[in-house]
């Protein structure tokens, strides 16, 4: 008895495909890159949200952890405290963040969704700071609240909660992070 596969593969996310398509060769001029491996690529994108006050509050770590869940289309890892610190009544082993670390597919979708849908819908948003690169081409920068993104609902909201977002990226300087980002559409302010 043979089984047939119907099922068709997913499609590619539209900013793969722009990367693989446009953006390498690019980047491979740019930087007169002759082995194809060494073309600067993203490898992870890693969503913080630190939780302080949920050292007071318990249930507000669940509001993050729904949050990040719906913005990200993963369920978060919860972070919890390593040392015991009385001046911020904090406990060893309690909940103070949470995060999610996405790759392959998940991390293109987001990182369109991104550049596209979110990061436009900031009020008063002048670009990304184009310094905050930490010297190998890995980009980190935060945001103020969550409701940027078209998953939260702003009325089910019951506080902002910030997040940090790191872009690791195979590039080994700056210079090529830089260029590897603003051909993706990152909104650099100009300088």
């Amino acid at each position: 008895m043979t089984v047939t596969n119907d099922t068709e593969a997913p499609a590619m996310p539209r900013l793969k495909e722009k990367y693989r398509s446009e953006i390498m060769p690019g980047l491979r001029e740019e930087f007169g890159i002759a082995n194809v491996m060494q073309i600067p690529g993203l490898t992870k994108v890693v969503v913080n949200m630190g939780v302080g006050e949920a050292a007071r509050d318990a249930k507000l770590i669940q509001g993050a952890v729904a949050d990040l869940s719906a913005i990200t289309g993963q369920k978060p890892k919860i972070s919890r405290a390593k040392k015991s610190i009385a001046q911020f009544k904090l406990r060893e082993g309690q909940p103070i963040g949470a995060s999610v670390t996405l790759r392959g597919d998940r991390m293109w979708e987001f990182l369109d969704r991104l550049v596209s849908l979110a990061l436009p819908r900031i009020r008063d948003f002048r670009g990304l700071n184009p310094n905050q690169f930490d010297g190998k081409g890995n980009y980190t920068f935060g945001l103020t609240e969550q409701v940027m993104f078209h998953e939260v609902d702003p009325d089910k909201v019951d506080r902002q909660r910030g997040m940090d977002i790191t872009v690791v990226t195979s590039a080994t300087t700056d210079d090529q992070g830089r260029s590897l980002l603003k051909r993706l559409g990152f909104p650099f302010k100009e300088a």
